[in-house]
């Protein structure tokens, strides 16, 4: 079905997405409010995130952190805690930056101008348009991979939803079907849509709004689309880390730099396997080259795995004890000798975090 030459099909289309919408769509929390920087937070902590794993996060955030101010002024290592276990960590830093530089300017809200908002630190297209739309009811269309693949099927486009330009070319599609005079909530169904019904994987076609309007279904070809270019495999690492406990029952901890992956993170000391090297002797010399100690006979205490934006991990962790005195090459970085129940009060990576439970067993053994 050809929308650019049917107005009434536009129209019908709009109708029926929108009443879909307002009888199903969920009750998540940043729905409930109209506040833009409120819309704005929950925004960025959707990206690549989703919504349920989102709405704890996003409560505890908006009571520690209510508006610009209490974000501008957060202690980065509490504002790194609020955010452990979320992921793509640069969004809360960014979010900072941008709160900052608000308040810097004497502003109290974020603009409502898409293009005013894309000059804040790490508000991209989709983040512009979905606060500009939802928040201050903006005629703009959003893109994010929801809306993509709604739009895939909705005319039949083979072009590959993960091409670097897949934005540019769907925000056409979605913006000849944007509803010009509900923005808001017309953005928020294609998501919906694309989040509860038109998913990946079995799309339940019988129960969507708009399947009269989908050329894919109507070729039935649903499963054929979105396409997707393909990508290099995903790199593949050994990681060894080491758990140390001194005479006191204190762990060791030592900071990342404020720059590069996962910044201001507490991690337990280690690195990389080298080809052809067991996990055992990458943590032994791991922990020499980081801080100088010398660890004799780890226990290995567990092995897990975890998966980055563009590589993963098999991260095995040891257990070992030192009377060692703190050697030079420690003290030049930061660091902290914790008792086990500050494990909680820190940010961790998720990785170290996955290992918390085979670690707490293993220091039950000496409590």
């Amino acid at each position: 079905m050809h929308f650019s030459t049917q107005e009434n099909e536009l129209r019908a289309f709009r109708k029926a997405l929108l009443s879909w919408y307002r009888t199903h769509k969920r009750d998540l929390p940043w729905r409930r409010t109209t506040d833009p920087y409120a819309i704005w937070i929950s925004e960025v902590m959707l990206q690549q995130t989703r919504a349920d794993t989102v709405i704890p996060y996003y409560q505890a955030f908006m009571e520690k952190y209510p508006d610009l101010d209490a974000l501008a002024q957060a202690e980065p290592e509490s504002l790194l805690k609020s955010w452990e276990g979320l992921g793509y960590y640069q969004r809360l830093f960014n979010l900072q930056k941008t709160a900052q530089r608000l308040r810097q300017q004497g502003l109290s809200r974020l603009p409502e101008d898409p293009e005013n908002l894309r000059q804040l630190p790490g508000v991209g297209p989709y983040i512009a348009a979905a606060v500009a739309s939802i928040a201050f009811h903006v005629q703009v269309a959003v893109v994010d991979g929801n809306v993509k693949r709604v739009m895939a099927r909705l005319f039949s486009d083979p072009f590959p939803v993960n091409a670097g330009t897949a934005h540019r070319h769907y925000l056409r599609h979605a913006s000849l079907l944007l509803d010009p005079k509900n923005p808001k909530d017309a953005n928020q169904a294609v998501m919906e849509l694309g989040a509860t019904c038109c998913s990946p994987a079995k799309p339940k076609c019988a129960d969507c709004p708009v399947s009269l309007f989908c050329e894919a279904w109507a070729q039935k070809k649903t499963e054929l689309y979105p396409l997707r270019e393909k990508k290099r495999p995903i790199p593949f690492f050994s990681v060894a880390c080491a758990a140390i406990v001194d005479e006191n029952f204190r762990i060791l901890v030592t900071k990342r730099p404020e720059t590069g992956m996962l910044p201001g993170f507490w991690e337990f000391p280690g690195g990389k396997c080298e080809q052809g090297e067991s996990e055992e002797r990458a943590c032994i010399r791991e922990v020499r080259e980081e801080t100088g100690l010398i660890l004799e006979k780890p226990e290995k205490l567990c092995t897990i795995g975890h998966a980055y934006t563009h590589f993963r991990i098999a991260m095995t962790l040891f257990g070992c004890r030192t009377r060692e005195k703190i050697p030079a090459l420690l003290s030049q970085r930061e660091h902290r000798w914790i008792f086990p129940d500050e494990l909680q009060t820190l940010a961790f990576p998720a990785a170290n975090r996955k290992c918390m439970p085979a670690l707490h067993s293993w220091l039950q053994r000496y409590a």
